[in-house]
């Protein structure tokens, strides 16, 4: 029977969901939402729990998601790329879904073939996407930052028979990055190309000029025939949920990248659990989507939800501009928007965010990394955005796991990252002895159901690694549950730091150091067992001393917990998913390597922008010059591969 506090919670959710709030004189409307039944608890106490299972599992295709939105929304916009002036319904995309599926048919692809998207957020991602979905072939999402060596062991790794690229993005030439590892190229027929090093590779697209030995897409859109239309049709036919639509490769930081395969199953249901928990399904809302297609936030967050619930997906440029994201939230009136808590603190620091209208903003979904509770508050209160929700998961896991409600109370936004999705387990055991721990514990999280992935593309020694044989995955966080659902992320089981006795988590740190007023982001890693490194960028002009901050984590009696010593200062631009991980291993090896004993610190002295740009300088050990290294950026989602 459900408890007193939870039926509290219900209540307070029924209350909203029908346009009234409870403390507040009269009736104020609110977002729609959807309302699950409590959660599946554990009768032992312990921290295992299941989600509901009230909404059914779909069991249809990403095409037959599309079609079936198509059909009850011809007229509305599917999808805005704002600076790009692209704007397609619902009615033109489905259409050109289908002859760029028949084209790709056309021109030599086959169901099951892998095809690797490698570029920035266009149009034609988006339309690659569905279109492979429909025609059966298994979409390559590629980092558009990757270099000739990452892009070898990509296509490699997958056998992509296919790429598809534009010619330029800001720096990244990606023809002449593909010809140092394909010279064939050049004197290669289109869809004839015959690689030494890339064997499966035969056919290259790019988006826009015609080059030697590729298709162009407006030829790929142009070459299906009634033929190639009727072969679609009988594939589509043919399509299982559970067959493999979408390789999404995990960062590198511990090894080679690591192909996570999701099926049509898997990213249907979590694009549709996404929408019911964000009330997306009740009206034609419009979403901003400043994140990258090639993450799993940006193509089923965004994409996958548009395609199943409907509304207007708006990707405000190429790739994250806090001014562009900003501005199409004010100009395509947007009811939400997703983003990282980097993303975030950008969009509140530009010059004139005063000038934007954002009144139209509700909510939207904050994911990625910790939340600072300052953070949250500003997005609420300067953004509009009082119906924001924290979400976690895995590119392993379709993405989300956790997910909080429009309605959450600030404290649940800011220590949660919400409550257990439908369909799904979740349960916190002991690493060392792998034991379930009592709820409101920390321990390694593990998650079950529907979203787990089919497994690492031709990796069985990997998957094994981390998927059991009773189909939990191990996500490697510390996590602690509570006993409606919630979870509070602590940790990595690698980044514990064990100090006299006790454990710690570099998260810990992190709450604390975002609460200083001249810090604007912070990381911290552990270095050994024993010691930590922080990393971050300050608010402009501000630089802050070692010694400064040092005094400030003294007030919080952390120092001493964390072994913090000595002086290190260095500068370091943070920067988003894996490269972040990255750069923070880089620099903890360097620093323990040349110090030979637990080093402590690295504080960041250059201001937060963002510009693109990594300065690994001036670390300093008793005067001697430990680092002093200069990394070029490619473009904001990564950094050249020059060792450190």
């Amino acid at each position: 029977m459900a408890s007193a506090a939870w039926l509290k919670l219900v209540a307070r959710e029924v209350l909203a969901a029908l346009g009234r709030r409870p403390g507040l004189r009269g009736v104020q409307r609110v977002s729609a939402m959807h309302i699950d039944v409590p959660p599946i608890k554990s009768v032992a106490n312990n921290s295992y729990i299941q989600g509901p299972v009230d909404v059914p599992l779909l069991t249809k295709t990403v095409g037959q998601c599309l079609e079936e939105t198509a059909q009850r929304f011809p007229d509305r916009e599917a999808l805005v790329f704002f600076r790009d002036g692209v704007r397609k319904t619902f009615a033109q995309f489905i259409q050109e879904v289908d002859q760029a599926a028949a084209g790709l048919l056309a021109v030599g692809l086959t169901k099951g073939d892998r095809l690797g998207m490698w570029g920035p957020n266009k149009y034609e991602w988006v339309l690659m996407q569905f279109a492979t979905a429909q025609a059966g072939i298994i979409l390559v999402s590629v980092n558009p930052a990757y270099q000739a060596p990452e892009l070898e062991f990509v296509i490699k790794k997958v056998g992509c028979k296919a790429l598809v690229f534009p010619t330029q993005f800001k720096t990244q030439r990606y023809y002449e990055i593909l010809k140092q590892v394909c010279p064939e190229l050049e004197k290669s027929s289109p869809g004839g190309i015959k690689s030494k090093r890339l064997p499966d590779l035969s056919i290259v697209i790019t988006l826009d000029a015609k080059l030697p030995g590729t298709f162009q897409m407006s030829e790929v859109l142009q070459a299906g025939d009634s033929s190639h239309m009727k072969q679609l049709r009988d594939i589509q036919r043919s399509l299982s949920c559970n067959e493999p639509i979408n390789i999404q490769f995990t960062s590198g930081t511990t090894g080679s990248p690591k192909g996570a395969t999701l099926c049509h199953e898997n990213i249907v249901n979590n694009a549709n659990l996404i929408g019911l928990r964000l009330g997306i399904d009740r009206q034609d809302f419009r979403v901003a989507l400043p994140v990258p297609l090639y993450h799993c936030l940006g193509s089923v967050g965004g994409c996958m939800v548009m395609a199943v619930h409907g509304p207007t997906a708006v990707f405000s440029a190429l790739s994250f501009e806090g001014k562009a994201a900003l501005e199409s939230v004010a100009q395509e009136k947007c009811s939400f928007i997703h983003g990282t808590p980097t993303m975030f603190i950008d969009m509140l620091a530009q010059p004139n965010f005063d000038s934007y209208d954002l009144s139209t903003l509700q909510g939207g979904v904050i994911a990625g990394s910790p939340v600072p509770p300052e953070i949250m508050r500003k997005i609420m209160t300067k953004m509009n955005m009082r119906h924001i929700v924290n979400a976690y998961g895995t590119t392993e896991n379709s993405p989300v796991t956790f997910m909080g409600f429009p309605q959450d109370s600030i404290s649940q936004r800011i220590e949660t990252v919400g409550r257990i999705l439908p369909h799904t387990e979740a349960k916190v055991e002991d690493p060392e002895t792998g034991e379930i721990v009592p709820l409101n514990s920390p321990g390694e999280l593990h998650v079950r159901g529907y979203c787990v992935m089919l497994g690492y593309w031709e990796d069985s020694i990997k998957t094994k690694e981390v998927i059991t044989d009773d189909r939990w995955y191990k996500t490697g966080d510390i996590a602690i549950l509570d006993e409606y659902g919630y979870c509070k992320i602590v940790g990595r089981c690698k980044d514990m730091i064990i100090r006299g006795g006790e454990n710690i988590y570099p998260a810990e740190l992190e709450q604390f150091l975002h609460t200083h007023p001249k810090i604007e982001e912070v990381q911290v890693r552990r270095m050994d067992r024993h010691g930590v490194c922080v990393m971050g960028g300050y608010r402009p002009p501000g630089y802050l001393q070692w010694t400064c901050l040092l005094s400030f984590m003294l007030s919080f009696s952390l120092s001493w917990r964390c072994g913090i010593q000595g002086k290190c200062d260095f500068g370091l631009k943070l920067l988003e998913g894996g490269w972040n991980s990255w750069v923070r291993s880089c620099v903890c090896h360097r620093l323990t390597g040349s110090l030979g004993r637990t080093p402590v610190g690295g504080i960041v002295s250059l201001p937060f922008t963002a510009c693109c740009q990594v300065l690994l300088g001036k670390a300093v050990w008793k005067g001697e010059l430990l680092l002093a290294t200069h990394c070029k950026l490619r473009n904001q989602a990564g950094l050249c591969t020059e060792s450190l």
